[in-house]
């Protein structure tokens, strides 16, 4: 690392960590981000989203809230007035930030970045000769400005702005250098109306948030005086034409200096400055253009008086509080000159030039990366050879991976892994489609066949038809350190670069990032006796099972399991993704007594549910569940409130009818099963010797929990109903069929594992670590699944009958007598 770090300093040193600065790069993170440490050492790469507060930052703001006394700001009294000062200021901050000078501009203070965008698309003196042209890399909350030109009859058109060569900070180019590429025009409304004025709008943003890449701020100068070369004489560019900067993510490092470039409005989120406070932007406007903008609705402080039993409402004058509906979030307003300090200290040059050097040394490290046959792993998007937008890049990294045979790796297989590895960063299309079907070549086909096959966005569809559906977005903020970008291209190269290594007993990997051999599983297992050794029953869905010496199978699975569930009042399925405390709630059966016995650490008495109940008295319903209608019973209002008291919050049970059919998806899931509320299959099998593997690798030294001892993990943690022992770890990997007693079952796939097998419990408490999945993924992962323990279907043919008598159940010693392909 060392030596490394030497290489990058030799070639970055006189930019990164703030070299003419007060402080250094080490002494920021040590003083003002201990917290970071103190999480395990987590790297945040999310600054694009949302950056860090300091918590220099923080002390400052608690102790400015703690010595002052703010009041509402529409009063004359000693605290409304020091509110009113607090406010003026910060506005100032705001303008000087920009190098606007409040003789042609103003702050208005919004809720974020998009509530500064909607003020302008409601407000704006949109008519039937109007035009709303934006560029496709825009953030969604741009494109919805589109919404309101078009319900007013105006035309709306995206456009592509190119130019050949990228430009230096500071320079100025010709206008002939743009090139412009206009999309369809865009109508709800063909009848155009000859208006005396013509107000257009040209919306931008300075920085994208998908590629990074920098819009040149000239643009602003051009599109307000010379239009009409640049719509090549189209009858939509006649009129004044007005700029909107859409600099939420760009700001941070360069904002828009309006003294050069006269953008009429600009809307920025201070969260994205300095991390806090969130739920506040501004939206900074030049005099003449707000003169123009006319608000419908009107509120307290926005008026100067109005009649309740009168169409009468004089609004007023000033161009703040005009636009400020009722009270202002003083509090966070007064707090964001506590941020501005810490840029001013570092200054915006030092940050652009810091967060730089750590941007291009990643590209240039993941775009060096090859697989060991020599393919590429890493499309960097942005970095185009030929035309840029106009502008280098920001701090922002935006990728895909390939495997070596060529296949894409899906964003949500690299958000697992990273998060697994305490890296935090963004996938998916980063609510900009435009730029995201721009980088991934997808045709407006692509982006339907997507959406048609269910992909929305914040999904886990992130492969379709072999393509990426987004992207995997890392970026820089002023506090980023070198360590953090070394961390994340080392875990890059551990995850996903193939190298050609041995991992123990025999498990020959060809790529850490591919497969794991199947070494061990031959066809048939003539040499291993196989034993089921446990049998486990999980009544309800995510809560804890009973382990059994034999148990019936019916239709579904072994009798009564995950018959059950919880769900929330808001009718969201409960489980220890979500309510780790379910793993407390323990279950039994009594077939004798025809009871569920239910405890709880939470609640004084056990619950007793009768098994056998006339169904025909209980109430139904149908409920969607893994894309299925299943039909469930419900309970009394005395059993909804025994589990609201054991998971802490109001919760109702709901049984299955035992008639739903479930087909699965995914890697060898072509089939359909009846069963209750699995996630997948009726059955989940493990061995024994690949827990006793899995542990081996755990107590290596190379992984330990947070206390340092090794993990040590039982096959409880990953809710089998079935174990059994007598061959080789992973053995069961290659099992197509087996038998056990007279009933056969079917392999479906490997069993995709979560972060629910990190939830532990010891002493009555929930505990969340990394293992075992971190380390299950670093050898048991087949394209973007980690894979443990096989999915079993019981081959009951769907007849009742014939899983009612007695040779229709499994004993604990049951030899086990497994088939291979």
């Amino acid at each position: 690392m060392e030596a490394d770090k030497q290489e990058f300093l030799y070639e970055f040193g006189d930019s990164y960590g703030y070299p003419d600065g007060p402080r250094g790069i080490d002494e920021i993170r040590a003083a003002e981000f201990k917290r970071l440490d103190e999480n395990g050492g987590l790297v945040y790469l999310d600054h694009a989203g949302a950056t860090l507060y300091s918590e220099l930052q923080m002390e400052r703001v608690f102790k400015d809230l703690a010595a002052n006394v703010y009041g509402n700001p529409h009063s004359q009294s000693d605290s409304s007035s020091a509110t009113a000062d607090a406010v003026r200021e910060a506005r100032q901050q705001v303008l000087d930030y920009f190098n606007a000078s409040p003789k042609d501009y103003k702050c208005i203070f919004t809720s974020g970045a998009t509530a500064a965008l909607k003020l302008v698309g409601e407000a704006f003196p949109w008519s039937g000769s109007s035009s709303y042209m934006y560029t496709m890399e825009n953030h969604n909350s741009v494109l919805g400005i589109r919404e309101y030109a078009l319900s007013r009859g105006a035309a709306a058109f995206a456009v592509d702005v190119e130019c050949p060569e990228p430009l230096d900070v500071g320079s100025t180019s010709p206008s002939s250098s743009f090139e412009f590429s206009l999309h369809p025009v865009q109508r709800r409304n063909e009848i155009r109306h000859m208006d005396d004025d013509v107000f257009n709008l040209f919306s931008f943003p300075s920085e994208c948030n998908f590629s990074g890449m920098r819009f040149n701020l000239d643009l602003v100068k051009l599109i307000k005086e010379d239009s009409q070369r640049i719509l090549r004489g189209s009858p939509y560019g006649k009129g004044r034409w007005m700029v909107l900067i859409d600099a939420a993510k760009g700001c941070s490092t360069e904002p828009p200096d309006l003294s050069k470039c006269p953008a009429d409005f600009v809307a920025i989120s201070f969260y994205k400055l300095f991390g806090y406070p969130t739920g506040l932007g501004a939206l900074v406007v030049r005099n003449d253009a707000a003169k123009l903008l006319k608000p419908t609705y009107f509120s307290g402080g926005t008026v100067a008086a109005s009649f309740a039993d009168l169409d009468f409402v004089k609004r007023r004058e000033n161009i703040e509080e005009l636009f400020e509906d009722g009270t202002s979030s003083f509090l966070s307003i007064a707090s964001i000159q506590h941020g501005f300090k810490i840029l001013k200290s570092l200054t915006v040059t030092g940050i652009r030039r810091h967060t730089a050097s750590l941007t291009m040394y990643t590209k240039k490290m993941l775009l060096a990366l090859r697989h060991v046959n020599g393919a590429i792993v890493c499309t960097v998007y942005g970095n185009h050879a030929s035309k840029v937008p106009c502008r280098a890049s920001g701090p922002t990294v935006s990728f895909n991976l390939k495997r070596q045979d060529g296949s894409w790796v899906g964003y949500r297989e690299v958000e697992k892994l990273a998060t697994l590895s305490g890296i935090q960063l963004r996938t998916g299309c980063f609510c900009n489609p435009g730029a995201c079907a721009k980088y991934l070549e997808l045709s407006h086909l692509d982006l339907l066949s997507n959406l048609e096959a269910g992909h929305v966005c914040w999904d886990d569809h992130d492969l379709i038809n072999g393509k990426p559906t987004g992207a995997v977005r890392i970026s820089f903020g002023y506090m980023s350190t070198y360590e953090d970008a070394m961390k994340f291209i080392d875990f890059i190269k551990g995850s996903f670069v193939s190298t050609q290594i041995s991992i123990g007993n025999g498990h020959l990997l060809t790529t850490r990032a591919f497969s794991f051999s199947s070494e061990g599983c031959q066809k048939r297992f003539p040499s291993a006796v196989y034993q089921l050794k446990s049998i486990t029953v999980y009544p309800i869905k995510s809560c804890a099972g009973f382990s059994a010496e034999c148990w019936p199978l019916s239709s579904t699975g072994l009798r009564h399991d995950r018959e059950w569930l919880i769900r929330s009042i808001t009718g969201e399925v409960l489980t220890q993704k979500k309510v780790p405390e379910m793993c407390l709630i323990s279950t039994f059966l009594d077939l004798k007594q025809g009871k569920m016995i239910v405890e709880s650490p939470r609640c004084r008495d056990k619950l007793q549910i009768t098994l056998n109940t006339d169904s025909s008295l209980v109430p139904t319903e149908e409920i969607e569940l893994h894309a299925q209608r299943c039909t469930v019973h419900h309970y009394d209002n005395d059993v909804n409130q025994w589990f609201t008291i054991a998971i802490g919050r109001p919760c109702t049970l709901l049984r299955s009818s035992g008639s739903n059919n479930t087909k699965t998806s995914g890697v060898c899931r072509e089939v359909n099963a009846r069963t209750n509320f699995p996630n997948e299959a009726q059955f989940l099998l493990i061995s024994e010797e690949s827990i006793s593997d899995l542990n081996t690798r755990l107590s290596s030294g190379a992984l330990k929990a947070a206390h340092g001892s090794p993990v040590q993990v039982t096959p409880t943690r990953f809710r089998p109903n079935l174990v059994v022992s007598g061959g080789k770890p992973y053995a069961e990997d290659g099992w197509t069929s087996l038998q056990i007693g007279n009933a056969h079952f079917t392999s479906i796939g490997g069993c995709n594992r979560c972060q629910m097998i990190n939830l532990g419990h010891q002493s009555g408490q929930v505990q969340r670590t990394k293992e075992p999945l971190a380390t299950l993924a670093s050898y048991r992962r087949v394209k973007g699944k980690i894979l443990f323990g096989i999915l079993l279907r019981y081959e009951s043919g769907d007849d009742e009958e014939n899983v009612k008598h007695d040779d229709s159940w499994l004993q604990v010693g049951q030899e086990v007598l497994p088939n291979s392909s």
